[in-house]
């Protein structure tokens, strides 16, 4: 059991939090505090970061992260691109699930397969624009027609078990970042055996799921705790360096930070009113965990359908007063739709810099654009209502700056409605049931194209509706253009044609307030794929 540093003694020992933080003398546990909840363990289903930190903990994939935050190899321990690049062949290491049986090739095609027959939520990860995989896009079709899959339909996948240990992947064009997609949790194997046993209740709880990677997982209290311990059977068990890991589900951050200080988490998400009393303070650190926060218009509301109602709307917000004076966690203005820092260009520079920038605050011009607006929709005034979900942390405060920002312009009146992150999504925003909603969205690899396609008129994630022949145009494209550089190209040119008509409203880069036990190495945070990796992790 963990030895924990009361919080009386804490205070007395120390002035900052640098030996308070932590789970106490017990360097073979690392316990981390997450304002969310475990949802699904089913790399099917898996959509949010929480979620994924938890599978990623206990499954690894073809790939994964390494200790640097690069791509290194998983249970894959070599792979083959042919000369035209789209074929790719695996060779599988000799890895074990947690109940003995070895991890084949068949667990990652029955994986694969097993997306599409349950219409999974990353299916699109598998189509034209992303992972390219042959077969995959006419499977979506038919999902999206509501059409039954049959077994020929599913094998005519591009996913192949040459033997237990190769795994052949077909594309239809060259993906260059096809290696780092491997390491998304919806590519990571299943073993069929178990899976099919558990049936509808595989992955939702500690007994429904089995482990190939660094911990398995003991118990799982949804709303509360998630415990794992290390991996005896694990390629790289002498690697890993804790013996437990400690999940602590929808803690507030008051209530994280109060953990922290008492010795009772290694790590511990706060928010905006708790960064001034610890910012100075050893353990605080900004992270970025390379969430955009932005705004989805419905374009089926004929108000929004209005390109100067929706300038005025994206003009209205002052995105630095935001970031600096309100959230500030590190969060910056989004100048663009496609996040800095998330993907390089042919000559190493960032995507933004290369970009326009295409947000401003303009108070007055944005209420020239509303009066146009209003004029050319023969109103004088106009209700919007802003949607948004009040457990997804910072929502509810970017909701409120937005509702006085919006409010400020005269002939615009809001009406605010507040629900719940699974209602905004699969409700509101699926049933067309809003006018804007509050939204955010992390990028799945490392390409701009994460970003780009929910434009796409044929995107799932397209709520609003938003349809551009220019822009599709553009994107098919990008996706069979093999020139790296008219590649990057078309990208800038396919966000142009987003912004000028703002079918999104981008507003800010996410950034994280932490508190970090000084003492722990090697946590590996990438504000990409999967946000957490504990297997490097030392104390």
């Amino acid at each position: 059991m963990k030895k924990l540093f009361s919080m009386v003694l804490c205070a007395m020992m120390a002035l900052t939090l640098a030996g308070c933080g932590g789970s106490g003398d017990d360097s073979s546990t690392y316990t981390y505090s997450s304002e969310l909840d475990i949802k699904n363990l089913d790399s099917a289903d898996a959509e949010d970061g929480c979620s994924f930190t938890a599978l990623h903990a206990i499954i690894d994939g073809l790939m994964k992260p390494a200790k640097d935050g690069t791509t290194t190899y998983g249970i894959a321990k070599s792979s083959e691109v042919s000369e035209d690049g789209l074929t790719h062949t695996y060779k599988l290491r000799d890895a074990k699930w947690s109940n003995g049986d070895p991890v084949t090739a068949n667990d990652f095609v029955y994986a694969w397969h097993r997306i599409f027959k349950n219409k999974g939520n990353y299916y699109y990860m598998f189509c034209d624009g992303i992972a390219n995989i042959a077969g995959a896009q006419e499977l979506s079709d038919k999902i999206d027609a509501e059409q039954d899959l049959t077994d020929d339909d599913l094998n005519s996948l591009g996913v192949k078990a040459v033997d237990d240990k190769t795994l052949e992947v077909t594309t239809t064009t060259r993906v260059s970042f096809f290696d780092e997609l491997m390491s998304f949790p919806c590519f990571y194997p299943i073993n069929e055996k178990f899976a099919e046993k558990q049936g509808d209740k595989y992955g939702k709880s500690a007994d429904s799921i089995l482990a190939n990677g660094a911990f398995t997982m003991t118990n799982w209290e949804p709303g509360s705790v998630a415990e794992f311990e290390k991996n005896d059977k694990f390629y790289a068990a002498k690697d890993v360096k804790i013996d437990k890991l400690v999940m602590k589900l929808v803690q507030e951050p008051k209530v994280a930070a109060q953990s922290f200080e008492a010795g009772e988490t290694d790590f511990a998400i706060i928010n905006s009113d708790l960064v001034d009393k610890y910012k100075k303070d050893e353990s605080f650190k900004n992270i970025s965990e390379g969430f955009l926060f932005y705004i989805q218009p419905n374009l089926e509301n004929s108000d929004l359908a209005n390109l100067n109602v929706r300038k005025a709307l994206s003009l209205a917000i002052n995105r630095k007063d935001l970031c600096e004076n309100v959230l500030k966690d590190g969060s910056q203005a989004a100048s663009g739709f496609v996040p800095s820092g998330l993907s390089i260009s042919p000559e190493g520079k960032d995507f933004r810099d290369e970009a326009d920038t295409y947000t401003s605050y303009d108070k007055k011009a944005a209420q020239a654009a509303l009066d146009e607006g209003l004029k050319e929709l023969g109103k004088s005034e106009i209700t919007i209502r802003v949607t948004y979900g009040t457990d997804e942390s910072p929502m509810d405060v970017f909701a409120t700056y937005l509702q006085n920002a919006f409010s400020s312009l005269k002939g615009l009146k809001i009406e605010m409605v507040a629900t719940t992150k699974q209602d905004r999504i699969y409700n509101k925003q699926k049933n067309g049931d809003f006018d804007l909603s509050v939204t955010r969205w992390g990028p799945d690899y490392g390409d701009p194209t994460t970003y780009l396609t929910l434009a796409l008129t044929n995107n799932n994630n397209n709520y609003g509706h938003w349809s551009n022949t220019e822009f599709d145009s553009i994107m098919e494209k990008v996706n069979n253009e093999t020139d790296v550089n008219a590649r990057w190209q078309l990208m800038i040119d396919a966000e142009k044609i987003m912004m000028d008509d703002l079918c999104y409203i981008p507003v800010f880069e996410k950034g994280t307030a932490t508190l970090q036990n000084t003492k722990v190495k090697n946590l590996v945070i990438k504000a990409v794929g999967v946000p957490y990796t504990f297997e490097y992790v030392s104390k």
